[in-house]
């Protein structure tokens, strides 16, 4: 196997590995009575992520070219015609590993998806189409979308919190 062709998988090919296991584990590994809020949760998150990431490259834009153009050369994978930052592919694989990481509670199947992540992430910088900070602002964007998985259900969170006030104000 050539460089290029690893590099190309890695960069393009490994984003269909992330989709069908983050589709086996969101359709079968989500419990039952929980998966019209589980899909909300990833639909929020997606949605929010991807508007952000869209926002923020408005905002900034570190480079208006790519690094394959910069050097000259072919692109080693398919990219978007837009300058680059975030990483769509990165923003993307990093939503679905975070959406099998809290909806499913599969240990094992979120670690290969967090693992494809970054061979994802590597590929996209070996291939030429992003830089490292690309790819980073790409995957630290998706993670601010996954904020929505920390509500819990039914309002427990301000349960807690009561629960914490009162002992507080029946001790002073």
């Amino acid at each position: 196997m050539t460089f290029e062709l690893i590099v190309r998988i890695l960069a393009d090919y490994s984003v269909f590995a992330v989709v069908l296991i983050g589709a086996y584990a969101l359709l079968l590994k989500v419990p039952k009575g929980s998966r019209y809020q589980a899909y909300t949760r990833v639909l929020m998150a997606g949605l929010t992520a991807y508007l952000l990431a869209k926002f923020i490259a408005t905002l900034y834009q570190p480079s208006t070219m790519r690094p394959f153009e910069i050097l000259g050369v072919e692109a080693g994978a398919s990219f978007l015609n837009n300058p680059g930052f975030p990483s769509d592919h990165a923003l993307f694989v990093m939503a679905i590993a975070w959406a099998v990481w809290f909806e499913t509670k599969n240990r094992l199947l979120g670690l290969l998806v967090f693992s494809l992540v970054i061979l994802v992430g590597v590929g996209r910088v070996l291939a030429l189409v992003h830089t490292p900070l690309d790819v980073i602002g790409g995957v630290a964007i998706a993670s601010l979308g996954a904020l929505w998985y920390i509500q819990k259900p039914g309002g427990e969170k301000r349960k807690t919190w009561r629960k914490r006030l009162s002992r507080t104000t029946t001790l002073s």
